[in-house]
């Protein structure tokens, strides 16, 4: 008897699926302050991810390249049909828009050191393009975003490509946010804001409202570089299958199409959790419009991100048809953010070390998220480069090891046949057949 009332007891305690004591926190802070939650980093729900694919290496049906005496190829080209520099990057791995404001200039200019060490590109983000930033990346991609903040056609020329953002992954349908601590002097200057007001930026462009004009918009940017470099389109994921469409036809020379696993620096939690699709699900989608319109692995290319964080990722992205990867979290992490020698520090500010995802308030120990002085200064951009370049080789040296596994000289011809998926949810997104079958969910009994 007493075992059944401890039973009862027990389940009578047990925590609510639906209001667990992280939903009941959420609802206490919301009605204690009347204020939507702004944080940073990605999403934290379960979702499915590249994790929940498989390589299929090569044996008896194919063979696999010996992996230190048959060559496996990186390389990728971007524009080349269109401008007359096009970006040429030794490895399909690429530095995601950051921008100065959101990260110290420290933090800038190791991306840039680390992107060129490793022969690849990095990207300005919103807020205009830092001299650093310039001057320590042969690679460097110029966002135009929305908000417009230090954008000049000076800036535009001195740049190797141009990205449109259209959305990001973290916040489809939502602009950027920079809360006044981090709006110092020279942030202000270069976006032409007040020093020290909360900054919200505008969420779609002023100046264009579809395709049509957006193709006019590319004309006036070839035009304004003299046809010179390439231009990217970037949209977050939730109907990729129609923005790509859309950006090819309006003339993009690579499309980037960004996950909900991406990350930001500060926006509001509904987004991060609760807006655009998975990775695995963006992709498939994407390639869907790219092979309609004859372009894939052509004159467009496709740039996944979002979550990307190993060699193994990167495999499977490209597997999955996409030409390169960007990462963005990854990077800051790469170059020493969440850094456990300031885990004392992270737990005076409520967190710790791998867990602290509060970059919108600029108090960022390591120095990355910050545009404190003293805080910055704890950031030297060339020990970050040199561990960035590092662990850039490692996604590199792995993705062709996986390649090389499945019989690929370069690993530009991964493709959906070399991967499986583990769950139902998985294969239904990614479009590969569950593990061990030939099914694959919504295409029948094939």
């Amino acid at each position: 008897m007493s075992n059944d009332r401890t039973s009862m007891a027990d389940w009578h305690h047990r925590e609510s699926y639906t209001y667990d004591r992280n939903v009941i926190a959420e609802i206490r802070r919301a009605a204690n302050t009347g204020i939507y939650r702004i944080r940073g980093w990605g999403a934290k729900r379960v979702l499915p991810t590249l994790d929940d694919l498989v390589v299929l290496g090569a044996s008896m049906s194919r063979y696999p390249l010996e992996g230190y005496r048959e060559a496996c190829g990186t390389d990728l080209v971007i524009g080349q049909e269109t401008s007359a520099k096009p970006v040429k990057l030794d490895i399909p791995i690429t530095i995601a828009g950051m921008s100065f404001g959101s990260l110290s200039a420290q933090a800038k200019e190791a991306l840039g050191r680390g992107a060129n060490a490793a022969g690849t590109s990095t990207t300005t983000g919103d807020g205009g393009m830092t001299q650093e930033e310039r001057q320590h990346s042969a690679i460097l991609v110029y966002q135009y975003l929305p908000s417009r903040y230090g954008m000049n056609p000076d800036d535009l020329r001195q740049a190797d490509a141009i990205e449109v953002v259209v959305g990001q992954g973290a916040k489809p349908g939502g602009g950027g946010m920079l809360l006044g601590q981090k709006l110092t002097e020279r942030v202000a200057q270069m976006r032409t804001l007040p020093e020290g007001i909360d900054q919200r930026s505008a969420c779609r462009h002023p100046d264009w409202t579809g395709p049509d004009d957006l193709e006019i918009k590319i004309i006036e940017l070839r035009e304004i570089v003299d046809w010179q470099v390439p231009i990217y389109i970037k949209v977050g994921a939730a109907r990729p299958y129609y923005d790509t469409a859309l950006a090819v036809k309006a003339g993009a020379d690579a499309v980037v199409v960004d996950g909900m696993q991406g990350g930001t620096a500060a926006t509001q939690d509904v987004f991060i959790e609760h807006v655009g699709i998975p990775t695995i699900a963006a992709i498939p989608e994407a390639v869907r419009a790219l092979r309609e319109l004859g372009v894939h692995r052509g004159r467009v290319k496709l740039i996944a991100a979002g979550g990307i964080r190993s060699g193994a990722d990167v495999a499977k992205a490209l597997a999955l048809g996409a030409d390169a990867v960007s990462i963005g979290t990854a990077a800051l992490i790469a170059i020493g953010d969440n850094n456990p020698a300031y885990d004392s520090q992270y737990r005076e500010l409520g967190s710790a070390a791998g867990m602290w995802e509060d970059f919108q308030d600029g108090t960022d120990p390591a120095g990355i998220t910050t545009q404190d002085p003293a805080l910055a200064s704890r950031l030297d951009p060339v020990i970050g480069g040199r561990r960035l370049a590092n662990y850039l080789s490692v996604l590199a040296i792995e993705t062709q090891t996986v390649a090389r596994a499945c019989g690929k000289s370069h690993v530009q011809n991964l493709e959906p046949e070399d991967l499986a998926a583990l769950t139902v949810e998985a294969a239904a997104m990614a479009k590969v057949p569950l593990a061990g079958t030939n099914w694959i969910p919504g295409q029948g009994n094939n």
